[in-house]
Parts: structure tokens; sequence; C-alpha cells
């Protein structure tokens, strides 16, 4: 049986392994197949083999010294005695168990190492030293933390080794105890004496490597590096603790040499009492009688350190900031006007519009939309130079129908997605839909003529299997929905891209690596036939870049005839010195992303970040080209030095697709998490923290005010652009308040020369501006906003409160908010309020109100004309019914005598439809079984009556309900 489980475990792993090089073959990256897969399996062998010989080396070694004749105390241990009869006959096969158990488990964790390896031996300079030690900077980043890994593993070694050593002498007599005092032999003594003195040894030199890691510290008021007592008290100890340490080693060899345990005992003894006192009782006495009396004057000169140095670990070291006023003394109504005028002036919130997008072009049930679009620009023909910022998505595959998930239907049917929709951001069409500039199925519109098919897309989890035999059963993929006998157009994939399978031993290897037989047996799988997995933007591109951390918001492009998804890649550490650590996942966590947003590479903390690379993949055939990105960048040097030809440089992005790139919102996030304390740049300032700022909480998100809010991407005017741009945009408030502090705002434009540049326009001290979530206090508080509130709600109607964005204005502070709500009427349609907030002194609170037609799918069920005509008769048929209802009510308890509260509940009230006929039915009931035998026959000829009534009433209830859900329905049915 373990044979059996040997084998198959063997052969999945041969599976793995060969079906990862198909892939690698299939996307043009078998360079990086070959780099990640030679460095694992080299650190596997090498650590693995070292581990197992060295251990292995001092358990033979420590067998070879056991005594010939064992002392008359040996043979007191018949435990001891039993266990060395029983484990002797084997020692042989036992050791090389143990010791393949222990290079197994010592590979495995090595080959993890790879990245730190490859950094090593491929770093680049950073031509930047650090201010503590006058390294450069590669030293910290790619030199420390090998030196670590290896000290790691040598400490590993000899402390196996002396617990090896330790048992196989105990086991042979050569140590054991006499007279409750510990007795070895003098062979024994001096192999465990040497081991003992390599150990104090590695001590010294870790000791040494320490003390480069001070630029690492958190102690007291620096967050990230070297304060002052790490320089003055913590740095001199390591050294000594060094000298000291490598004095105690030599007593021990020396010790090891006069077969004498003293001097052994005196350098143990010495190096613990060093350790203890010098190593952690004397920093604590300078931090707390030296430092913490006098803090600021003792940390001014480490806190400017750390704040010059995160600047620059994070790039916002060229950060601009500009005094803003943030007050006007125009109205509110020209402000309205000029933001108005603004191309990026938003009337759709791209989370808010995805449900408008998902009924009105989803078209079936089996395609999907993503619940936040992306934002990007286009030139559209017949408007102009100026490109226009557009909200779209890609039309993907959810799956098969409910109930049709069978093996073919999953892989070889539904197979992709197709289609792409975009819309205007700054304007809706008449009817209150999005205003489209492609859409529907075939898509049609101004984006010009492109392969719609998504076979590489977002949510496209399962492989597929495409290229089968045309015009046989089950060989075809659904293309999509179309008018004819079937109802649908097929297709047969022919982009190039996948993994063939025509072979039986690629059958064979993929029905092993998926787990499926289906896959060795289908008919419907022939010689050019190809399998497609990894299929999502970001898990391909973290196969082909494993050293790259991703952002976790591909967004499409339509450019070049194809469908292009670009993903912006990362490098990353936390070893920079003198760098503040945050968490990449919790500065990446909004109120659309609140678990974070980052992929590729395991992250946690980091102080270093750069983006480095564009990744574009193409849709259709799942291409994946790696694009360098920005000004040089050390880090991405190593990988390069190590992936020799896998990244591209930046002169050879495609023209078609250098107008669609843009400043990432992962980096945008983590910079303004560290801008927000480290705009300060005056050290005492900083001490005090009276002036760091926060990002305020969204107070129009799905929980309001329990996220943060996300930056938005807008077309904008601010202090300092020529004209408007691009760019992406986030506010400050202070901490623990909830007034405006501030506007971040970076160009997101990449063909203009201010491109990455962060521009931060600070609001006056002592003026109060409000910030988001005070503004949207003030649209619901406000009389008029109010009202046009309440007009919305009128109905049910539900209405949701899009993306509070402020923007600067004629020296003022804009903040606005469309509010998107089903019209309540289907004709004319419901109007959606642009909510906007100006800054003109004595008219904080004034509220200007851009009417427009309303996103009607935004919320809510779509409603046509004839179907709201028909809601409208039954609104006041049922109204009727009702009040026939209680006046029946206030007959059979006038009748009986009983109050009207005591038989319906609170206020009178009867419980509407069927529920209410059936408790008029059981009150006749039981009011006929009360009633005499001599009233009987006129009281049951009453209950009767009112039972008919009761009914007719249920029965119009049930067909004001079926009405509505027909006309839902009959909608849906257009649109499908």
């Amino acid at each position: 049986m373990a044979g059996l489980i040997a084998l198959g475990v063997l052969v999945t792993i041969i599976a793995g392994v060969w079906t990862d090089w198909l892939w690698y073959r299939s996307v043009d990256y078998g360079s990086v197949f070959g780099v990640t897969y030679g460095t694992r399996w080299a650190l596997f062998f090498v650590v693995g083999i070292f581990m197992a010989a060295t251990i292995g080396f001092n358990a033979v070694l420590a067998f070879r010294l056991r005594p010939v004749y064992r002392p008359a105390a040996a043979t007191e241990r018949p435990g001891v005695d039993a266990f060395r009869t029983a484990v002797d006959p084997h020692r042989r096969l036992l050791l090389g168990i143990v010791l393949g158990l222990i290079g197994l488990i010592s590979g495995i964790t090595a080959s993890s190492a790879w990245r730190t390896w490859l950094l090593f031996i491929n770093q680049v300079p950073f031509g930047r030293r650090d201010p503590q030690f006058n390294l450069d900077i590669s030293f910290f980043v790619f030199t420390y933390p090998f030196l670590r890994l290896i000290l790691s593993y040598l400490f590993a070694a000899v402390f196996l080794s002396l617990l090896a050593a330790v048992g196989v002498h105990v086991l042979y007599g050569g140590l054991g105890w006499q007279a409750r005092r510990p007795r070895a032999t003098m062979a024994t003594q001096a192999h465990l004496f040497v081991l003992l003195g390599v150990f104090v040894l590695l001590k010294g030199v870790a000791y040494w490597v320490d003390r480069w890691g001070i630029d690492f510290s958190q102690r007291g008021a620096v967050t990230t590096g070297a304060s002052y007592t790490d320089v003055n008290a913590v740095l001199p100890a390591k050294t000594v603790l060094a000298v000291i340490a490598i004095l105690c080693a030599l007593l021990f060899f020396a010790g090891a040499l006069r077969r004498s345990a003293l001097l052994p005992a005196v350098g143990l003894g010495l190096l613990v009492l060093s350790a203890i006192l010098i190593g952690g009782v004397y920093p604590a006495i300078i931090q707390q009688f030296v430092v913490k009396p006098n803090e600021l004057a003792k940390e001014y000169p480490y806190i400017h350190r750390e704040i010059t140095q995160t600047r620059l670990a994070y790039g916002v070291s060229n950060a601009v900031v500009h005094p803003y006023n943030g007050i006007t003394s125009q109205t509110s109504a020209t402000v309205h006007n000029e933001s108005s005028n603004l191309p990026g002036f938003r009337l759709m919130d791209p989370a808010v519009v995805s449900r408008a997008f998902q009924q009105l072009q989803q078209v079936k049930g089996f395609y999907q939309f993503p619940g936040t679009l992306s934002v990007d620009r286009y030139v559209l023909p017949g408007e102009g130079p100026v490109p226009q910022d557009l909200a779209l998505a890609v039309r993907g595959l959810s799956g098969p129908p409910a109930g049709q998930g069978n093996w073919i239907n999953t892989h070889l049917v539904y197979t992709h997605g197709f289609g792409l929709v975009a819309a205007r951001e700054n304007s809706v069409a008449g009817g209150g839909t999005p205003d489209y500039v492609e859409s529907d199925l075939p898509p049609r519109g101004l984006l010009g003529s492109f392969q719609p098919r998504v076979y590489f897309g977002e949510g496209q989890n399962n492989y597929a299997i495409v290229g089968g035999p045309n015009g046989r059963q089950g060989g075809e993929e659904l293309d999509y929905p179309f008018p004819n006998a079937s109802g649908q157009r097929n297709t047969t994939y022919t982009g190039g891209g996948g993994v063939p399978v025509g072979s039986p031993l690629a059958r064979l290897l993929y029905a092993i690596k998926f787990r499926e037989l289906n896959i060795l047996l289908s008919g419907a799988i022939n010689s050019n036939s190809k399998i497609l997995y990894d299929r999502e933007p970001l898990a391909r591109v973290a196969k082909v870049a494993p050293f790259l951390t991703l952002d976790g918001t591909p967004y499409p492009v339509v450019a070049h005839g194809y469908i292009y998804w670009v993903v912006d890649g990362y490098t990353t550490t936390d070893l920079y010195p003198y760098s503040q650590r945050l968490s990449m996942p919790a500065a990446t966590s909004t109120s659309q992303t609140p678990a974070g947003n980052v992929a590729g590479q395991p992250t946690g903390a980091i102080n270093y970040i750069r983006n480095s690379v564009k990744a574009v993949v193409n849709a259709w055939t799942g291409a994946v080209s790696l694009y360098q990105w920005g000004p040089r960048d050390p880090m991405l040097g190593a990988w390069m030095n190590a992936f020799p030809g896998v990244i591209k440089p930046s002169n050879q992005i495609p023209s078609y697709l250098l107008p669609h790139m843009r400043y990432p919102p992962d980096l945008f996030e983590v910079q303004r998490e560290v801008l927000a304390e480290y705009h300060v740049l005056n050290p005492q300032a900083f001490y005090g923290g009276q002036n760091f700022w926060e990002v305020p909480n969204d107070p129009t998100g799905a929980v309001a005010n329990r996220f943060s809010q996300p930056p938005y991407y807008l077309t904008e005017t601010i202090p300092g652009y020529r004209q408007p741009e691009f760019s992406q945009t986030t506010t400050f408030v202070p901490r623990n308040r909830a007034n405006l502090a501030a506007n971040m705002v970076v160009d997101s434009n990449p063909t203009q020369p201010g491109y990455g540049t962060i521009r931060i326009l600070q609001l006056p001290q002592n003026a109060v501006t409000e910030g988001p979530s005070q503004v949207q206090g003030a649209f619901e508080s406000n009389a008029a906003a109010s009202a046009e509130i309440t007009l919305l709600r009128r109905g049910g109607s539900i209405v949701t409160l899009g993306n509070m964005i402020t923007i600067p204005v004629a020296a003022a502070c804009s903040t606005s908010s469309p509010c998107t709500s089903p019209p309540p009427r289907p004709d004319p349609p419901g109007p959606t309020r642009r909510q906007q907030q100006s800054g003109k002194p004595g008219d904080q609170h004034a509220v200007v109100w851009r009417r427009s037609t309303s996103c009607r799918a935004a919320v809510g069920v779509v409603r046509s004309r004839h179907a709201g005509r028909r809601r409208a008769r039954d609104r006041k048929t049922f109204s009727g019914t009702r009040r026939h209802r209680r006046r029946l009510a206030r007959r059979i308890a006038n009748r009986d005598g009983e109050s009207r509260a005591a038989r319906f509940g609170r206020a009178g009230a009867v419980p509407r439809g069927d529920r209410g006929g059936r408790v008029a039915r059981d009150d006749c009931s039981r009011r006929v079984a009360r009633g005499s035998r001599g009233q009987h026959d006129a009281s049951h000829a009453r209950a009767a009556h009112h039972h008919r009534i009761a009914a007719r009433h249920a029965r119009l209830s049930r067909r004001r309900d079926h009405r509505c859900a027909d006309d839902g329905r009959r909608w849906e049915g257009i649109h499908d």
C-alpha cells in the first residue's frame, strides 16, 4: 500500500511538472520555467544533501566514538539497553530514513527561498547609501537576507547534529549519569564540545550580522530604523557580544583539546551573562533613563532619517505640496457651472452603473460583468482629439445555465465571454440608460472593429478544451445567442493559444493534473484540440513573472483590433533601511475592496515599492507581454539579470497601447497611506503628530463609513495643470476629525511629461472645510436636498448614492455625488440628482442640483412603459380592494360588538392578499360556531357571503402579482 501511495505521489508530481513545462512553452516563456524550477531543484538538493550529510556524519562519528567497554554505570540502564538491542540491528535503515526526512524537509524549505538566492547573485547597486553604515542600499536588500538565510541553515545543521550525537552517545554508553552527575567519555566530551563551539562561533557571526539589522529596528520614536538607543547602546552591545561569543567558542575548542569541562563552562556562563547584561539590560537603561526624558532631542536626527528614507522608498520624495485656500467668493452656481464643464464630471459611478450593465447588456444569464467597472479614456470618432472618460467592462462568462453544468457544457461548450460594453461617465442617454459608445451583442459602437471573443478574462477559472472537430456534436463552442432555429451561433477557437492535447500522452497528463477521466476518454477531443487554463489575466502574469507583486485591478483596453488586459506589476521589498513598513493588503483595503487588492507573490509588510512593469494579456490568444516601466529600478534590474529577455524595454510598448496606460490604483493607495504622515518634513512636527492626516471613510459605501474611500480616476484641472488631465484623486482629513485637510492628485496620463507627479493641495488649518462625511450629512439634512431625495424615494424606490468626489474648482473645493434611483413612473424617466457643495463663504451648506435623466437600471427592476401602465392600473384596483376590506372589517366588528383593534391587530390593519382572505374566512367560521342554533341559518348565509367577498379580494391580489411578474418576464424576454 505504501508503495502504491508513493507511486501515485510521484506520478502526480511528474504530471504537474510536465504540464507546467508544456504551458510555459505554449506562451514562449520556457526560460522562466527553466530558471525557477532549476533554482528550486538546485537549492532542494544542495541544502537537503548538506543537512543530511552533516547530521549523518556526526551520527556516524558518535557511533565510531562509542566506548568499547561500557562503564558499570551504563549497565544500570535497562530501558536504554532494551531500546539499543531493538534498534541496533536496523540502525543503518533507521538512520537513512531519518536523514532522508531531514533532507526532504530542509530541501523543500530551501527551495522556497529561490527569490533570495536569485536576488543575491544578480544584485544591482542602488546608487544610494544608508545613513548609518554608509553601505549601498543593495547590501541590505540583496546580501543581508541571504546571510541570514545561510546562518539559519548552519544553525539548524549544527543543532540537529548536536541532538543526533547526544542521542547516539547516550544509546551506546558514551554519555550518561553517574551519582546524579553527567558522565562522558573523553571522546564523547571532545565531540560535543566541538559541536557546541561551532554553534557559539555561529552565534558570534550572527551577532555581527545583527549589527546591520538595527536599520530595521522599531524601537522608540523611530517607526522603522535605528534610533538613539540602537546606535549608542545596541550597536556597541552587538559588537561586544560578537567578540565574547568568538572567545567563548575558543574556550569550547580548548576544552575539547584539553579534555576539560572547566573552560567550556566558564565560556558558556560568560556568554549567557553578557547576553543578559550587555544585550538586554544596558539598552533598556539607556532607553529609560537617557532617551525618554529627552526623547525629541535625542531622536531628532533619526526621525529625520526615517522621513527622508521613507519618502525615497515609496517614490513620494518629489510630491509637490501647494497651499490651497479652499474658499471662494464666487457663487455656488458659478462653481457648479465650472465643475460641470470639466470633461470628466461624473454622472456614472463605476461601482453603481455596473448593475445597469448587468441588467441591460447581460443578454443571457451565463454572461456577467464585474461589480466595479474599469475607467479608461478613448478618442471617439467625430468628437475631436480630446479623449473621453469611459466606464467599460468585458462581458465575461459565468458558466453554463443553472442545472446544465455538466462536463461537456462547462469545459467544451461555454468557453468564452463575448464583447465589451462602454459608456460615457459624464452623461446619460434618453430614457435614463447609460450613454453607450459600445454595446449590444455582437458589439457595435464607436470603438471600431475588434475581435470580441474573450477566452482569457476575469472570472474564467475553469479550463476549456477548444478547437474540436467542426460539425460534430459536442465539438463546437457556443459563440453568442442569435435569433435562428438553434438560438445561438457556434464557433471553433482559432486563436493560436493553449496547449495541444491531441496526443494520448498529453491527454493522460492533463487527466492526471485536473483529476478528470473525461479528458482521456471524450470523443469531442481530437488532434486539433487545445486546452486553455490559467485564463485569468492575473494568474497568467503571476505565472510568467513570479517575482512581481501585481495590482488586483486589471482593466480591458480595446486597441489594434483586439481586447487586451493591462496589469500593473510592482517590485517590492521590506528591507529598505529606515523606511516605514506597512501592510500592502491593509493599505489597499477600501469600500470597493475590503480585503485588499493585491495579487502575485505573497506580500505581507513592505517598505519599498515601484511600478516597474506593465503586463499586457491578449484576451483572444492569451499571449503575455511584459514591458519595463518608469525610471531605473535596481530591484527590476536584478530580476532582469535573473530572467534575461523576459521583460522588454519600455520603448517597445506599442503606440496603440501607450495612451491607455495609467497610474496604478494600488500604488496610489499605498502612497497616500504614506503621505498621510510623511507629508510632514519637520522632525519636531512629525514627533508631535498634530498635522497627521488619514484617508476618510466612504460615506456612500455598501456599509457607510466603515471602509476608506477608494481613489477615483477622472479628468480634472488643478493648480499646476495647463489643461484638464486624466488623473487619480483622493482626499485627506485630519486624524480623528471629519473636516477636509487636503486633496491629493497624481497625473495619470503617460503621454504627458508630468505623468506620476503627485500634487497635494493643502487647506489652511485655521479654517474648516467640510469633509466627505460632513458633506454627505449636509446633503441629507439640507431642506432642498432632502426634498429631492424624498422625491426620488417615492413609491419605495431605493436611492443609491454614488462616489463622493472632491475636486478643486475656482479656488474652492467642490464635492459631488450622483444619486441614482429607478424611476417611480416609466414615462417620463426619473431624474438623477447630482449633489454638489461648494466652498463659498457664508454658504457652506448651499446645495446645487444638476438634473439629468436617470440610469433606471442602476437599482431595482427595469420597467417597460407597458408594464408601468399596467402596474399603475393595478395599484388603483388594489387600493379599491383594500377599502372594501376595511369596510367589511368594520361591518363584522360592529355586528359582533368586538373592537376592530382586537380583531385585526394594531390600528385595525388587515393583512393584505391571501392572508387577508384567510383571516376573514377563519373569523367567519369562528363566528358561526359561536352563534345560537336559532340564528345558524342566517349567520351561515352571511358567513358564506363574506367568504365569497374575501376570496374575490384574494384573487384580485394574486392577479395583480401575476401581472407584475408577467410584465417583468416579458421585459427580460425582449432583452434576451
